[in-house]
């Protein structure tokens, strides 16, 4: 037994809880995983202190720590509109004092900063948004909301509301990936990166039974399940996305929201598709 594996043998892997992850995990299905669920932020954190062996991390906590490697080109993205991510305005953006941040996002919370930053020159004071806590009981002029509660109409009353992917390829041009598999670079586990991959393929292949089986969990309709995992997101980590988290990096590193060093992360991502 490494370090890799539980006193069971299995290899600990963590996957977000939100229903952008089901394609990825419907079928990952392995006597060698044990798999568990939790916030994005929250997976971020156990990778970190070794709790997870692999995580499915925002890709901005990637960048935050030069011993983490990509190992699999299976991801959460999008190439435009992702629906599931969204920043309330109750002012116009030109005039925002302050920004609540959802606390189960990193990733979407930088690029939210990004965004306002560079397309208004505005930098909030920030607040935190507690999970599960009402969007009525947040006076803060912005509001930031990711996961399963931004699929649906919000319960404030907004001057205008940014889909965060869609926001972002108008103005960059590229994708956006919000999450990859992640490990240590100590990790060596290559039948764990296939099993990663072949759980994508065969949960995209499979996807209108993913959205069939998933939607009224979510207060979707089958239809509307199957058009959000289907239209607006995107689970191939590429060249295009790769070079859409290379302009991620250098916009985050810019504003310091991550270190130096980082540059050629994807110098070593052995990705063809």
């Amino acid at each position: 037994m490494n370090d890799s594996q539980t006193q069971s043998g299995k290899v600990r892997v963590g996957a977000v809880r939100y229903l952008n992850t089901k394609p990825l995990v419907y079928r990952l299905e392995s006597p060698q995983i044990e798999l568990s669920y939790d916030y994005p932020s929250r997976l971020a954190d156990q990778l970190a202190s070794k709790a997870l062996d692999v995580g499915l991390i925002p890709s901005v906590e990637f960048f935050q720590n030069p011993n983490y490697k990509i190992i699999s080109d299976a991801c959460i993205g999008c190439h435009g509109a992702v629906w599931s991510v969204k920043l309330y305005f109750r002012r116009p953006p030109a005039d925002v004092k302050t920004l609540a941040l959802d606390e189960g996002s990193r990733t979407s919370a930088a690029l939210a900063k990004i965004l306002l930053a560079h397309k208004y020159e505005v930098r909030p004071e920030l607040r935190p948004l507690p999970l599960g806590s009402d969007l009525r009981e947040c006076d803060a002029d912005a509001i930031l909301l990711i996961g399963d509660r931004a699929i649906h109409p919000p319960s404030i009353a907004c001057q205008e509301v940014w889909d965060l992917g869609e926001v972002w390829h108008q103005w960059t041009g590229l994708p956006f990936v919000f999450a990859m598999w992640v490990a240590r670079l100590d990790f060596s586990g290559a039948a764990i990166e296939a099993d990663l991959t072949n759980a994508r393929d065969a949960g995209l292949k499979d996807l209108k039974e993913v959205a069939a089986a998933e939607a009224s969990r979510y207060g979707l309709t089958a239809k509307e399940c199957f058009r959000y995992l289907h239209d607006n997101l995107y689970f191939y980590l590429g060249p295009k996305e790769l070079e859409g988290l290379r302009r991620f990096y250098a916009l985050a590193r810019d504003m310091e929201l991550v270190p130096d060093g980082r540059e050629h992360f994807y110098d070593d991502c052995e990705i063809t598709r």
